[in-house]
């Protein structure tokens, strides 16, 4: 068999029957070059690809891990705010309760200051009015007595003597 154009196949194919060294010499830089590529180039791309997926992997978790995060801070903030609306509605429960004591202390205040007031003034008038009866009754006698006088023309009771 000569390097020429030998037949592989022992039907003619024309131009497009194969030389043996040129298919030897192909299938040799073949498997050197899938060795340069399977050893050295490849692996690199594979790493360089796992490094990747990782970093996007990474991305994701780390997206998720701060997506936890926040809804655990939201969680807090609502619990927080709830607690703050609870001891605002008590704080404002207990101003009302305070206020209604007040108004209620100062209604009690003005009644006893009213009803110190009125005892006095109806104390004041009783003595008023004690004194005015002495005196009138003192007067009203002697009146009396005047009147009576005058009416009968001589001197009556105690005038008489």
């Amino acid at each position: 068999m000569t390097l020429a154009n030998s037949q592989i196949f022992k039907t003619d194919l024309g131009p497009l029957n194969p030389v043996w060294a040129e298919l030897l010499l192909g299938a040799v830089l073949f498997g050197l070059t899938f060795l340069i590529l399977a050893k050295g180039i490849l692996p690199k791309i594979k790493r360089t690809l796992d490094e990747r997926d990782d970093a996007i992997a990474g991305g994701t978790e780390r997206a998720d891990d701060l997506r936890t995060e926040a809804a655990q801070i939201r969680e807090q903030y609502e619990a927080e705010l709830a607690e703050a609306r609870h001891e605002a509605a008590r704080i404002r429960a207990k101003a009302v309760e305070e206020g209604s004591a007040a108004i209620s202390a100062a209604r009690a205040e003005g009644a006893a200051e009213r009803d110190a007031i009125l005892a006095a003034g109806s104390a004041k008038i009783a003595a008023e009015r004690a004194a005015a009866e002495r005196e009138l009754t003192a007067d009203v006698d002697a009146w009396a007595h005047a009147l009576a006088a005058r009416i009968v023309g001589e001197p009556v009771g105690a005038d008489r003597a």
